[in-house]
Order: structure tokens, then sequence, then C-alpha cells
């Protein structure tokens, strides 16, 4: 089991916080240091407020060596495909061929709102996806000295250079979510990870389940594909520890016990064991203390050697 650490920094993050967690879990050895894309706490204020993401996720590419750098899921609403293609490439640059690209249709409408940003309905934002997908896709994929044309209909694109091109030679994307037929079939098209987070273990097996029939109608094998959760981590050496975590998240240790990764170090490698029988292969721990760093260093001592 991969692990990685994943931050939510819209309720509350400074810059400095992200590269102190991203820095650390390097030093740990998590497989990935991974962040939201949000522009509103949800909550609580999120003060001193939302950071940009790629933006962040550039910086932090200068300050760490090894570590990969990813989002769950970056918002088709946000930009533009053409120039998030673009950025996503330099910042691939910038790390040295280290990013990962989760993408997703975003659903949180007040964030919208709050920054004026044109927010579709579930349909609508399927469809920029679908096509943004196809735009991003396509200018990484155009050789050098080639032209990109993308006929639209959303973003009609006429002999584009598609550059800058990625360092990797392909970028991993991401796909993820419980929609029970675009997501399927953009997976099935588009990705090399598919993601569940903050399901049961019941409810990942049904999606599971329809992404690896999308994968074969598509001619694909699924043993191609990374299968992946996102949970909530709360991990102490004791139900001292435990419930103090807890506490500084907001949580209840019973539901977190229920609902996420909580509990001793065994405790918590016997959770992931049940999410490895039903398949999954990766998981995104979501750290919703980013000044807990001492968590980190737990659970990389603990619980990372016996998964």
């Amino acid at each position: 089991m991969d692990l990685r650490v994943f931050v939510e920094p819209q309720q509350g993050a400074t810059y400095a916080d992200q590269l102190a967690v991203a820095q650390r879990a390097e030093e740990c050895g998590y497989g990935a240091f991974f962040r939201s894309d949000h522009l509103l706490a949800m909550g609580r204020e999120g003060l001193p407020g939302p950071t940009e993401t790629w933006t962040t996720l550039g910086a932090i590419a200068r300050e760490t060596t090894t570590i990969r750098l990813g989002t769950l899921m970056t918002s088709v609403t946000f930009r533009l495909p053409g120039l998030l293609a673009a950025t996503v490439a330099q910042v691939d640059e910038m790390s040295g061929g280290r990013v990962e690209f989760g993408f997703g249709a975003g659903w949180f409408e007040a964030e919208h709102a709050a920054y004026g940003i044109p927010f579709a309905d579930n349909a609508g934002r399927f469809d920029q996806l679908e096509e943004a997908l196809a735009i991003i896709t396509g200018l990484w994929n155009t050789p050098v000295g080639e032209k990109f044309n993308h006929p639209g209909p959303l973003w009609p694109i006429t002999d584009s250079p598609a550059l800058p091109k990625p360092t990797q030679p392909h970028i991993p994307i991401l796909i993820g979510g419980q929609g029970r037929r675009r997501t399927p079939q953009l997976t099935a098209r588009y990705a090399d990870e598919f993601n569940l987070p903050f399901v049961s273990r019941e409810t990942a097996t049904r999606q599971f389940g329809r992404v690896r029939d999308a994968l074969s109608e598509a001619g694909r094998n699924p043993a191609d594909l990374v299968w992946s959760s996102a949970l909530v981590i709360c991990v102490g050496k004791d139900d001292t520890e435990i419930r103090r975590r807890a506490e500084a998240i907001g949580r209840d240790v019973d539901e977190l016990r229920t609902n996420g990764l909580c509990g001793t170090p065994a405790e918590v490698v016997d959770t992931l064991g049940k999410w490895a029988e039903i398949g999954s292969q990766r998981t995104y721990l979501q750290m919703l203390d980013m000044a807990d760093l001492d968590h980190l260093d737990l659970i990389a001592s603990e619980v990372m050697p016996q998964v």
C-alpha cells in the first residue's frame, strides 16, 4: 500500500505551512504530497485565506527533490484548459518530472459565487471536463514542431504550437468520484489512476466494479490502472493521543474509526489491510492538522513499514 499525504489548505494554511508538510513528508518517505483545489473554507473561516493550487505546487517543486506532487482534484471550472495544460507542464519541468494531475468537474458552488467563477450544472461541468481532458492530453501529446487543433464546441483551438511540453513522457492523470456513467467512461478513456475519496468500503467496491466494467468495454486491462482511496487520518500511540488529535480537527473518535483511518498504528494497519482486500493500492491520508508534523513521523515509523 502506497501512502501519500493529502492536505486541505483552504481550511486555513499558508504556503509555509504546506511547504513544511511537503518537506517532512519527503523526509519520511511518503509517496507524494497532494493538495485540494479550493478557494473557500468549509465550516470555518479559513484564515489567512486560500492559496492558488498550481502556484503553490510550483513553489514547493523548487523546495523538494524526490516527492511527487499533485492534486485531488484540480477543478475544471477554475482555469481554461489550454492555459492549464501549459501551467501543469511548467510545474512538471520545475519539479524535474514529479507532477501527477488529478482532474475533476468541481462541486462547491459557493466558492464559485464568492470569486465570480461561472458554475454550470452537473451535466455542463462534465461536458467541460470531457473536453478539457481532450484538449490537455492533445496539447501534451502533439509532437514538437506540429500544431494542435480542436474544433470545440466549448474551447475551439486553432494551430496551437502545443508548448511547453511536460518533462515526463506522460503525466499520470487521476480521475475519481462516484458518478455511475460518465466518471467510469472518462476514467477508461484518460486515467492512469482512479480515486475514491471519503467513502465506505462497500461504496468503493461498487464503484470500483463500475470502473472495471468501463475499462473492459474500452479494451483496457483493469490491472493497468492504479486504484486508490482518500481517508482522514488520526493515529495515536494510545487513546489519549488519539483523542487529542481527533479533538484538534473537530472530529469524534468513534466516528473516525468508522469513516476514516483512526486508532493505534496496529488498528490503522488492519484497516488499510481491509482496503487492500477490495483492491485499493494507494491511500491518500487527509492530514487536517497541518501543524502536527509529529503525526507524519508516527505514521511513517509505525504504519508505513507494515503496509
